[in-house]
């Protein structure tokens, strides 16, 4: 791996990774148009792709310290609402948290190939623009739902569930977490929030994981330098890619992200039926 790559997959992983468009799939395809994580160095590029992530994380923890300082106030009695969402981000996470370390080494041996991140980017858009539509029908309907602030335990337990998903790569966590949201009756605003901050606790801990299990080995194929090269750019990238979503989606709402998997899915598949790209 070089320095470019280190910075190309550190900005490819910033810029989709609060996208409802799947990082994963994302940085499997960047990677293998890449020549990186073939054969014996899959598990450890992979491993690689999950920890720039933390660059992510840090973005949106600066971008939403003011809720981050609620919470924290919640934990000590001094605010009720922040205590309520620090309930309701514990009940999302525990999903994930079952099943990821259940099936996460079954996962990454079946799924993480370029034919299932087809299928789920044509899905997943396919799904999106039938949402959007329903939704769509009226004003009111697209302004309905509920503030953060009135988010109970039995809504964040169902994000969380559906969250789970989003284990299949190309799905998208973002995606998952933010329909479940507005389908458990928050407002679309509310919905992304609560995914982005939902996604700090389910990503750190992936991110610690994977860094574990794997950091030695990371250190030495791809060197410090280019997992920093890779965090940095993931930060700064995810950064803007945050602040664009949430001010996009407040405007025309989701069915650009829809349209996107779709022809993602399309010409990434039919580069896999040409022989460009190899789908194991």
């Amino acid at each position: 791996m070089t320095a470019l790559d280190a910075i190309l997959l550190g900005l490819v992983e910033g810029i989709t990774e609060y996208l409802p468009v799947s990082s994963t799939g994302h940085l499997i395809v960047v990677q293998r148009l890449l020549g990186i994580g073939m054969g014996e160095e899959k598990q450890v590029a992979d491993a690689f792709a999950i920890c720039i992530q933390a660059g992510a994380i840090v973005a949106v923890l600066g971008l939403y310290y003011k809720r981050v300082l609620q919470m924290a106030r919640g934990l000590v009695g001094r605010d009720p609402v922040g205590m309520r969402l620090v309930i309701a981000m514990v009940c999302g996470f525990l999903p994930a948290a079952v099943i990821g370390l259940t099936f996460n080494d079954w996962i990454k041996s079946h799924l993480f190939g370029l034919w299932p991140v087809v299928i789920a980017w044509i899905v997943g858009g396919i799904g999106i623009l039938v949402v959007c539509r329903i939704r769509n029908r009226s004003e009111a309907e697209r302004k309905a739902g509920l503030d953060l602030a009135a988010i109970t335990w039995k809504m964040a337990l169902f994000i969380g569930i559906l969250q789970c998903v989003a284990m299949w790569p190309g799905t998208s966590r973002s995606l998952m977490t933010i329909m479940a949201g507005v389908l458990a009756g928050l407002t679309l605003r509310s919905a992304v929030e609560f995914s982005f901050l939902l996604g700090v606790l389910t990503l750190g801990a992936a991110t610690a994981k994977d860094g574990l299990d794997s950091g030695a080995l990371m250190l030495e194929h791809f060197g410090a330098t280019n997992l920093v090269l890779g965090f940095v750019f993931a930060f700064v990238s995810a950064a803007f890619a945050v602040k664009w979503m949430v001010g996009y989606l407040n405007r025309h709402g989701m069915e650009i992200f829809g349209y996107y998997r779709i022809a993602a899915g399309v010409v990434v598949g039919g580069l896999l039926y040409g022989g460009v790209l190899t789908a194991a």
